[in-house]
């Protein structure tokens, strides 16, 4: 682990442990801090300061605590390992809470550094103070409400373990079940003092990202928590047997997809769910999922991930007949749609491939390939607004005929031309991106639109999904950005010369606005954020409301209608403006996105 300079002891109880802590976890790997500003959290605030000077970490400062969570998960979504938040306390707290929620569904390791009076300041109206223990419930891995230090030759070592204590149980490593961690340090003035570090003893600037490769460098509780659920197998194995199918729902990863394809099973592949890719892929699956002949006859179903992008999934998974499996290497909730899944695993085993007669080796081809190739058929036949095609006739020397040229220029042109419609937008951001890029789909009507008809492709394809909401989208993705934009990655990947798209919807873009600002000093990544403007929320046009409740109330109190000048809104927070109305003009911009943050407003059909 890295060494860091030592600090002698200063007036200040309250810097002396902050120090001790962050240098701690900074040994530990962590390399990302975001903090709020706020009186109560100075010594933290200044401890990290100091820690990124000397070049032992990176900070990132934001004045809204709820984007600064977010924030925080976008690094750990990223890079694989906690970010640090810092806030002050009363309502900066509460406001961590969002996120909190979402690094809980979603499994995210995230390590929350509230400050907050010492124990005879409270219940006693003391301003900015409430019960800030415990505030989010069951939500945390660990809450530690850590008494206010007062100079003791023990503290430090306290610190220390309590940075081991966090990252274990906010990593899993304790648990099987990473997520978000609560320390809520008490701190009583002197609230900080001057302290300098000997830049000469410090870690080298910008280490890798995470120096705990292997998650074993901190130390595990003393008790760690097993597995609480009997029916859990850490290994399952699986034979090719009856009707199956594989359902990658978010962050299933890569696994569902080799699954897949050693069993020869088709692959339902949600857009988000790293496994959207392969020979076995389905895109259509909802359509199919429906039809008699597909989603009828699946008798077993192995599911990954937490699908959360079609009704079609869920309702197969309770029906009749149909047994399902559930694959989750880590988390203590599963997925488990009517309490009808027969089985659950850490991870499973497909067993080889058994001695089959010609008819069921006929039999298990068909089942696949009748899947991939409706699929692909249903997909294609709206291709036609997204890539038109006109057959060139040749001539008798075998060029081109110049009619047919001609032809083929005034086609052309007029495609460029074309007003952007939702498919040809969620179908351009798709093809422009690569391996090297990060993709991130807001909780709005697009992503689903690209679930349905987006081709398998190999590209890290994030959303927050743990509760679907549309909040901290922007800091989230701006979290991703930096965190895979990164100098000095252990992996030197070529992210680093990546862009992060961001495809969302203007109310998803809005609410989280704030998240726009960048001060003095910040990062300023390579992200692009594509806007599909419809003027509010068109996603529930899409359901059963819109059938029955009166339009005039439908639009006040569901659609919101919206009419932001959104080229102004980035020139205020100094982000570059492009706007794509045309399918020529949305394919320059996204093959040559600014070096720097941009937007990109899409107007849309509602």
């Amino acid at each position: 682990m890295p060494e860091l300079p030592r600090m002698s002891q200063s007036d200040s109880p309250a810097t002396d442990f902050s120090f001790a802590l962050l240098s701690e976890f900074v040994r530990l790997g962590v390399r990302h801090v975001v903090l709020c500003p706020g009186s109560r959290s100075q010594a933290l605030a200044l401890a990290a300061a100091e820690l990124e000077r000397v070049g032992a970490l990176r900070l990132h400062v934001r004045i809204d605590e709820r984007g600064a969570a977010f924030l925080g998960l976008g690094f750990a979504i990223e890079t694989g390992f906690p970010a640090l938040v810092v806030t002050t306390s009363g309502t900066a707290v509460a406001n961590l809470h969002p996120a909190v929620l979402e690094a809980h569904h979603s499994g995210v390791p995230l390590v929350l550094l509230t400050a907050d009076r010492p124990a005879e300041l409270r219940g006693i109206r003391s301003n900015q103070t409430t019960a800030q223990p415990g505030l989010f419930g069951d939500a945390v891995r660990l809450c530690e409400d850590v008494p206010a230090p007062q100079g003791g030759d023990a503290e430090s070592e306290a610190a220390t373990d309590l940075a081991h204590l966090a990252l274990a149980f906010a990593t899993g490593l304790a648990t099987l079940d990473p997520g978000p961690v609560h320390l809520n340090l008490a701190l009583r003035e002197p609230l900080s003092a001057a302290v300098t570090l000997d830049a000469a003893r410090a870690v080298p600037a910008m280490l890798a990202e995470a120096v705990v490769a292997d998650g074993m460098a901190f130390r595990a509780p003393a008790v760690c928590v097993g597995e609480r659920d009997d029916r859990v197998a850490s290994v399952l194995p699986i034979g090719h047997g009856p009707r199956t199918i594989v359902v990658a729902g978010h962050g299933a990863g890569a696994e569902a997809e080799a699954t897949a394809r050693a069993g020869g099973w088709p692959l339902l592949a949600e857009v988000s769910s790293g496994a959207h890719f392969g020979p076995n892929l389905v895109v259509a699956y909802r359509g199919l999922l429906g039809d008699a002949d597909f989603g009828a006859r699946v008798e077993r179903a192995i599911v990954f991930g937490h699908p959360t992008l079609s009704r079609e999934v869920p309702a197969l998974l309770q029906r009749d007949g149909v047994e399902t499996v559930v694959v989750s290497p880590t988390g203590d909730e599963w997925f488990n749609p009517g309490h009808r899944a027969q089985a659950f695993a850490r991870r499973i085993d497909v067993l080889p491939l058994p001695r089959r007669s010609i008819e069921e080796e006929r039999e298990a081809r068909t089942w696949l390939g009748r899947w991939v190739t409706s699929s692909r058929n249903l997909v294609d036949a709206g291709l036609p607004e997204v890539s038109p095609f006109v057959p060139t006739r040749l001539g008798l020397d075998g060029k081109p005929e110049l009619s047919a040229q001609r032809e083929y220029v005034r086609t052309e042109l007029a495609a460029l031309r074309t007003p952007v419609t939702r498919r040809m937008l969620v179908d351009a951001v798709w093809r422009a991106s690569w391996p090297h890029d990060r993709l991130v789909f807001g909780a709005s009507r697009l992503i689903r639109d690209a679930d349905r008809v987006v081709p398998g492709k190999r590209i890290l394809a994030h959303a927050n999904r743990g509760l679907a909401g549309i909040d901290g989208t922007v800091a989230t993705a701006l979290g991703i950005a930096i965190g895979s934009q990164a100098p000095g990655r252990a992996d030197a990947a070529p992210s680093a010369r990546g862009t992060t798209r961001v495809l969302l919807g203007d109310l998803t873009f809005l609410h989280d606005a704030g998240s726009l600002l960048l001060g003095a000093g910040e990062s300023r990544p390579r992200i692009q954020l594509v806007v599909g403007n419809d003027g509010g929320g068109t996603i529930f046009d899409a359901l059963e409301v819109a059938g029955t409740a009166p339009r005039a109330a439908l639009d006040r109190v569901l659609y919101t209608p919206q009419a932001v000048d959104l080229a102004a809104l980035a020139a205020a927070y100094g982000w570059e403006y492009a706007l794509a109305e045309t399918r020529g003009e949305l394919d320059d911009a996204l093959t040559s996105p600014p070096p720097s943050p941009s937007i990109l407003e899409v107007p849309l059909p509602r």
